[in-house]
């Protein structure tokens, strides 16, 4: 069974509709409805969209994502959609902190709704109590001084945009530039349509970033610097072992 068919029956199972209720808000047939659950047809792009926005959430999670492993709490708003958002737990169902590698960033912006992804991650635990879902990302480049190239830097979620602090910094992922780390402040004090995103370093100019092309936003809560590695050694098992030296638990 393709994915797409067993996301169709998972979100109809959790709105507790029936095959006939659902169909007949597609406006189709409850046999070509279950061509598509029983995997026998595929629904074309258009009843896709359709599909998607009956349930408020992004195409890509209904096509790639595994919503029978994901928690239906885990699907967040964002503005007028909802994205999957994987959560990874451990054996006492605690949320662990997924470590996206540089390696990894490049394609976390196709892969940030995809539970496999996720799953292909490693993950930690930080040695203090943490409220809310967190998530450390590899930062690129010299732009926000004194964090290195190859930083790793812990952000988390925020919800809503509205949440945003003027002049805080924030891990952001962007439909054009993918993950980027920036100061962030308003264009408009009273409004959140557009954010100004600022790097610490002076070399680098501010630019102007839409609500709209936001997909997820983390708040910095620490740096895991490994800026003194040389770069033969950033490999996995040497990220291991400086995160245990700060007494950091780390998984897979």
């Amino acid at each position: 069974m393709s994915k797409i068919a067993k996301n169709i029956s998972v979100l109809r199972a959790l709105k507790k509709l029936s095959q006939n209720q659902l169909a007949d808000e597609l406006d189709i047939s409850r046999s070509r409805l279950g061509s598509y659950e029983e995997g026998r047809a595929e629904p074309p792009y258009d009843l896709l969209i359709k599909i998607a926005d009956h349930f408020h959430i992004a195409i890509d999670a209904l096509v790639r994502g595994d919503l029978a492993k994901t928690d239906p709490e885990s699907l967040l708003e964002i503005g007028k959609n909802r994205i999957l958002f994987p959560v990874i737990v451990d054996r006492q169902n605690q949320d662990m902190v997924e470590v996206v590698p540089a390696k990894a960033v490049a394609g976390y912006l196709t892969g940030y709704a995809d539970p496999e992804f996720m799953e292909d991650l490693p993950i930690m635990n930080l040695p203090f109590k943490i409220v809310g879902k967190h998530r450390a990302f590899s930062i690129k480049g010299d732009s926000m001084p004194p964090l290195k190239d190859g930083t790793f830097v812990v952000g988390k979620y925020v919800e809503s945009l509205s949440e945003v602090k003027e002049g805080q910094t924030y891990i952001v992922l962007t439909k054009e530039d993918g993950v980027v780390y920036k100061r962030l402040y308003r264009e408009d004090k009273k409004s959140t349509d557009i954010f100004q995103f600022h790097s610490d370093n002076p070399v680098y100019s501010p630019y102007a970033v839409k609500s709209e092309n936001i997909i997820e936003i983390w708040s910095f809560v620490c740096s895991l610097n490994i800026g003194e590695f040389k770069p033969q050694d950033l490999n996995l098992e040497s990220m291991i072992r400086f995160l245990q030296s700060f007494r950091v638990e780390m998984g897979k």
